[in-house]
């Protein structure tokens, strides 16, 4: 199953109805989803580990190279179509719709929109492909949205520029197909005028291996057991001049548009986890037999899935409606905002509405609505809290609360 690039359809989205290929894409995620993700979705989550015989499937379809140009190996799409593969995706995994997410949105994308030719064409192929992975460490203990406590420094001498620091919750930076991963880091420091420091933040591409880059052990994390995620130590990384990723000191700023960009699909992989538990509550109550009636009879329950269908559609219109703007090349920061903040909350609710109505089935992790259970919480934290969705919101309204 592939994707074709040579479909003539519109890539853009109109009136909120999809264009041809992109409702073929959907279809095909979909059954894909249905028939090898699903099943094998407590397995890897029980092992803890990256399915690579999947990873390498979603690459043979081109979903890793969806919004990348045909000349760099990708299909030549728009962000919407991306957004629609990890919508259906994660109805059926979370794990496996947030590893291509980060793998194109946190890997791909900032490489394709600030990278010198040589990085584009040295990186994109194998990331399109599948058979590479590359993560963007920003986090650290004390530096995330905060990017004045970024420690991490990085110092330029005789053309190399040496690299000490750590990251923390790195995605697809430990997998055995991880190639790349790239770190923000403070590469000079200036006095403002009022005598404060301003910390000049730099991104830097560091291949894998490069000696003295260390993948320390994975989290233990409550969902997401399928995905990769690391702590990251670096001790004196040397890597080439040329390896700066866009402008010097422009480091955190490109990261912020980046996740701009980044949220639509979080938004849509949120869509789809709330989408996901919906389905499932429907089958459930449609068969599940208590006093001689199915418990969809129950109004109850009816109404308590009736509005779980209310949350999965806002959550959808929501992030269509930053994907237009993004794709059309219009002002999206705080749509994107909005549909992540919507997405995230409906995909946690639905999953507790979904696990109550399977009662102790539900409390079994063999259940996929309590896999969306544990996986769901990190969607309100991931790619900007709740919280951080509201400043950006405000402040676009003309706010500036802290």
């Amino acid at each position: 199953m592939t994707v074709s690039p040579s479909s003539t359809a519109s890539d853009s989205l109109s009136g909120y109805e999809l264009p041809q290929f992109h409702r073929k894409l959907r279809d095909q995620v979909r059954e894909f989803a249905d028939e090898v993700v699903a099943p094998a979705a407590y397995e890897y989550d029980t092992k803890r580990e990256l399915p690579y015989d999947i990873i390498a499937e979603m690459g043979d379809m081109g979903l890793f190279g969806l919004p990348l140009p045909i000349e760099y190996g990708g299909q030549g799409r728009d962000y919407l179509a991306l957004c629609l593969a990890v919508e259906q995706l994660a109805r059926a995994d979370q794990s496996i719709a947030v590893t291509l997410e980060a793998g194109v949105g946190l890997g791909a994308m900032p490489i394709f929109r600030r990278g010198t030719e040589a990085q584009k064409h040295e990186w994109l192929p194998q990331l399109a492909s599948g058979r590479a992975l590359a993560g963007f460490g920003l986090t650290e203990a004390d530096a995330g949205s905060d990017a004045a406590g970024t420690k991490t420094t990085a110092t330029l001498a005789d053309g190399e520029w040496t690299i000490n620091g750590t990251k923390q919750f790195i995605t697809n930076s430990g997998s055995k197909i991880t190639r790349l991963v790239t770190i923000t880091a403070v590469t000079g420091e200036s006095v403002r005028a009022d005598g404060s420091v301003k910390k000049e933040l730099t991104a830097i591409l560091v291949p894998v291996p490069t000696p003295g880059f260390v993948q320390e052990p994975a989290y233990d994390k409550v969902g997401w057991h399928t995905s990769d995620t690391h702590p990251l130590t670096l001790t004196d990384v040397r890597v080439p001049e040329t390896n700066i990723l866009g402008e010097r000191g422009r480091g955190f700023a490109n990261f912020i548009q980046t996740l701009d960009e980044g949220r639509v699909a979080f938004a849509a992989l949120c869509t789809g986890a709330a989408q996901g538990c919906l389905e499932e509550s429907i089958k459930y109550a449609n068969t599940r037999n208590v006093f001689g009636k199915n418990i969809g009879a129950n109004q109850y329950i009816a109404f308590k899935i009736a509005r779980m269908q209310a949350r999965v559609h806002s959550a959808r219109l929501a992030y269509y409606d930053a994907a237009f703007k993004l794709v059309n090349g219009r002002p999206f920061k705080m749509e994107a905002s909005i549909a992540k903040l919507l997405g995230s909350e409906a995909a946690m609710e639905n999953a507790r509405d979904a696990t109550q109505i399977f009662g102790g089935y539900g409390f079994m992790n063999s259940s996929p609505v309590a896999r969306h259970y544990r996986d769901s919480k990190i969607l309100e934290i991931g790619e900007g809290t709740s919280e951080v969705q509201l400043a950006v919101i405000s402040r676009v309204l003309g706010f500036d609360a802290l």
